[in-house]
C-alpha cells in the first residue's frame, strides 16, 4: 500500500508501552501526525518491571524529559547496577555494573592488562578498577551537569505511564477509555481498518500499534503472527509480585538472588521495594512460589501477592501489515537484567525514524522485523549466559541450567573468551564488553588465555598505573554522599518563594 497517506496513528493499550510510544511520538512528529490511545480501566498493567538502564536517560533526554521531575512524579531512586547472588554458587555475589573497568587501549582491553598484572601479584579485584561498582558497593552516589557517572533508575512503573501520559497529551495525544471488543480488517488486503470498543465506538487508523501486552491482541489475535519459543533455554515461566515498606536507606543497586528454581528481585523506590519471584513452574508450585516469597521479604506487604505467567521468546515478525507489536505483545525474555523498558523504547524510536509517512512497504517493515530480531537474540543471549555459567548442582532446575544446550552465538562467544579473553561488543549492541566481562569472570569463567600487551610494561610502570587508578577511584568514591543522602537533596521540591 505504497502511496497511501499515513497520518492516523491509534495505540491499543496503555500502561508502560502504550505511553512510551504516545509520548515519543507526540513529541517528536505530534505536528504530523494524530495519536489516539485506546485503554481501558477494567484492564490490569503487569507493571512491575520496575528496573531500568542507563539508555533510558538517552530516551528522556531525546523527549526533553526533566530527571527531576520525572523522579519526583515517579518515586525513583538511582540505579548502578545489579548484584548477582548465589549465581555462580552458593553463597557467591559480584556487581554488574554500568560502569567502564579500568582503561583500555586500542590493542586490547583492560582486563588483559590486569590479568598479566594478577599473575605478578600486583593487582586487587577487578572490580576495584570500576568505578560505578565500588560506588554500588559503598552505597554512594552523586550527579551533576558536567558529571560521567554510568547510571539508571528504580522506579514506580504505574506512576511513569502516569506521568508519560501527561507528558503525550500535552503534545496532543488522545486518550480514549474503552475495552476493545473487535478488530477490523479490509477483506481484501487484511489490513486493519478499526478497533471496536465494548461501547460501540469506533477507533479507525491508518497505522496500530499493538501495546496490549501478553494477550497481544492484534499482533497475534488478529493477524495469527507465530511466535519463536525460547522456553527450551529460558524455563522461568512464572513471577510473583509483591510491594512492601522500605526498612532502610535506598540502595543504589538492584538485588537478584538465585534459589533453587529460579531467583528474587530486591528494587528500591523511594515509597517501598519491589520484591518478586521468578520460577519455573516445572520445579516450583505457585503456593510454593508464594509462601517463599512472602518468608524472605523484609518490610510489611503492602500489595497481595500476585502470579504473573509468561512465555520466553519474540513474535517472527513485529511489524506485520499496517500493525507493529511494542513491549509485551512483541516477545519476552525475562527480566533478569531489566531490559523490557528499554525494548519498548528503542522500538519507539524507530518506529519514529522509520515512520511510514508514504504507506507501508515490505522492505521497511523487514528492515523493522531484522533489527528487532537481531537485539533481541543478542538480549537473549546475554541472559542465557548467567545460567549457563553457573555452577550450582543443589537442584534440578540448576543442574539442567548448568548442561543445557545454548544457541551458537553464545557458545562461541563462552569459548573466544574462555580460550583467549577476548570480549567484544557487536554493532548496535545492547551489552558493552564491560557487561560481558563482569558477568562472565563474576561467575567464575577465568580465562586461560589472554592478549600479552601487558608484558610490554615494565613492573614499575604497572604499579604505577593500576595503583594510580584504584587509589583515584576509591577517593573519588570516599567524597561521594551516601545514595540515600544525594537522592533526598537532589528531588526536594525547588522552593519558589
Amino acid at each position: 500500500m505504497a502511496g497511501q497517506t499515513v497520518k492516523r496513528v491509534v495505540i491499543a493499550g496503555g500502561g508502560t508501552a502504550g505511553w512510551i510510544v504516545a509520548a515519543a511520538l507526540s513529541r517528536q512528529l505530534g505536528p504530523l501526525i494524530d495519536i489516539t490511545l485506546v485503554e481501558s480501566d477494567e484492564i490490569g498493567t503487569v507493571g512491575v518491571g520496575e528496573a531500568t538502564i542507563p539508555t533510558h536517560r538517552i530516551f528522556h533526554h531525546l523527549l526533553g524529559v526533566d530527571e527531576r521531575a520525572f523522579m519526583r512524579a515517579t518515586k525513583a531512586t538511582f540505579k548502578l547496577g545489579i548484584a548477582f547472588e548465589n549465581w555462580g554458587q552458593i553463597g557467591d555475589r559480584y556487581i554488574h555494573s554500568f560502569g567502564v573497568v579500568g582503561k583500555s587501549t586500542w590493542m586490547a582491553d583492560f582486563h588483559h592488562i590486569w590479568m598479566q598484572a594478577r599473575e605478578m601479584g600486583l593487582a586487587s579485584d577487578l572490580g576495584d578498577y570500576c568505578f560505578e561498582l565500588k560506588a554500588a558497593e559503598a552505597n554512594k552516589f552523586a550527579t551533576s551537569d558536567t558529571s560521567q557517572i554510568n547510571y539508571a533508575y528504580h522506579l514506580d512503573a504505574s506512576l511513569y505511564a502516569g506521568f508519560l501520559r501527561q507528558f503525550a497529551e500535552s503534545f496532543g495525544a488522545r486518550r480514549v477509555e474503552g475495552l476493545i471488543e473487535a478488530v477490523e480488517q479490509n477483506p481484501e488486503t487484511g489490513f486493519i481498518t478499526e478497533l471496536i470498543l465494548k461501547s460501540g465506538q469506533r477507533i479507525e487508523g491508518d497505522l496500530f500499534i499493538d501495546c496490549t501486552g501478553f494477550r497481544a491482541l492484534l499482533i497475534d489475535k488478529t493477524l495469527k503472527t507465530g511466535f519463536t519459543d525460547w522456553s527450551h533455554w529460558l524455563p522461568t515461566d512464572r513471577a510473583i509480585a509483591v510491594q512492601t515498606k522500605a526498612t532502610g536507606p535506598a540502595l543504589p543497586y538492584t538485588r537478584a538472588i538465585a534459589h533453587d528454581a529460579g531467583w528474587r528481585w530486591k528494587i528500591p523506590l523511594q515509597h517501598r521495594v519491589g520484591n518478586g519471584l521468578v520460577y519455573s513452574s516445572a520445579h516450583l508450585s505457585d503456593d510454593e512460589a508464594r509462601s517463599r516469597l512472602l518468608a524472605e521479604i523484609d518490610g510489611e506487604p503492602l500489595t497481595d501477592p500476585r502470579v504473573i505467567r509468561y512465555r520466553t521468546g519474540r513474535r517472527e515478525k513485529v511489524w506485520v501489515k499496517n500493525c507493529i507489536s511494542i513491549g509485551l505483545s512483541s516477545g519476552f525474555v525475562e527480566p533478569l537484567e531489566s531490559t523490557s523498558i528499554h525494548l519498548i523504547q528503542i522500538y519507539a524510536s524507530r518506529l519514529v525514524q522509520m515512520f511510514p509517512f508514504s504507506g507501508f512497504s515490505d522492505a521497511l517493515a523487514t528492515r523493522f522485523n531484522d533489527l528487532a530480531r537481531i537485539e533481541l537474540e543478542r538480549i537473549r543471549d546475554f541472559i542465557v549466559l548467567h545460567y549457563k555459567l553457573t555452577e550450582r548442582t543443589d537442584s534440578d532446575f540448576w543442574k539442567r541450567m548448568g548442561t543445557m544446550d545454548i544457541p551458537e552465538s553464545l557458545q562461541n562467544r563462552i569459548e573466544l573468551f574462555r580460550d583467549t579473553g577476548l570480549a567484544y561488543q557487536e554493532k548496535a549492541e545492547l551489552f558493552q564488553v564491560d557487561s560481558w566481562l563482569q558477568v562472565m569472570m563474576g561467575q567464575r569463567l577465568q580465562p586461560q588465555g589472554r592478549h600479552h600487551l601487558g608484558r610490554l610494561m615494565s613492573e614499575d610502570q604497572m604499579k604505577m598505573a593500576l595503583n594510580g587508578l584504584r587509589t583515584n577511584i576509591a577517593n573519588a568514591v570516599t567524597r561521594m554522599p551516601l545514595h540515600q543522602d544525594f537522592l533526598d537533596q537532589y528531588i526536594r521540591e525547588p522552593d519558589l518563594s
